[in-house]
């Protein structure tokens, strides 16, 4: 069994749907057990148990929220204990062009200096899953397929 980490953090519900969802997908995977937090209850212990982690965050200004910068700030503690983990972003946002790639690729970037293996995907969306408000039914299918993704890969990188 590998164990895959969801963190997220929604000031209104729809990054909170988005992570249910990812969470959905990983769990269509035999031997992956999942678990899904509100970053506020999430702690360095949790990220150190897991093999693979998803981030979700609204984009706030093209940026994560503070509160998941804060989790990751407080990593720094755990530094290099993250290395090889599986690791993957999620993001709402409010209108097209509002900084959600830069949300993703800011979620990302402090992963890889965790030296944590991104999964990426060659075709659309290849940062991570997106939304434009509540998600709809496309972009709730895009984040099953994340968490599908990522859950595979942790499994074959864990045997």
């Amino acid at each position: 069994m590998v164990k895959i980490l969801v963190v997220y953090d929604s000031g209104t519900g729809n990054t909170e749907k988005m992570a249910f969802a990812v969470a959905e997908g990983a769990k269509q995977v035999n031997e992956v057990e999942v678990v899904v937090k509100r970053v506020d209850q999430t702690s360095l212990d949790d990220l150190l148990n897991a093999e693979g982690i998803i981030m979700g965050s609204p984009t706030y200004y093209g940026q994560m929220t503070a509160k998941l910068k804060a989790l990751i700030d407080e990593s720094v503690e755990i530094h290099g204990k993250l290395e090889g983990k599986v690791g993957a972003a999620f993001t709402s946002s409010g209108g097209t062009a509002t900084g959600a790639e830069t949300t993703l690729l800011s979620i990302l970037e402090a992963m890889l200096i965790h030296g944590m293996i991104v999964q990426g995907k060659a075709h659309n969306k290849h940062y991570g899953a997106a939304a434009v408000g509540s998600p709809n039914e496309k972009e709730i299918e895009s984040c099953k397929e994340l968490g599908k993704r990522v859950a595979k890969l942790t499994l074959k990188l864990n045997k």
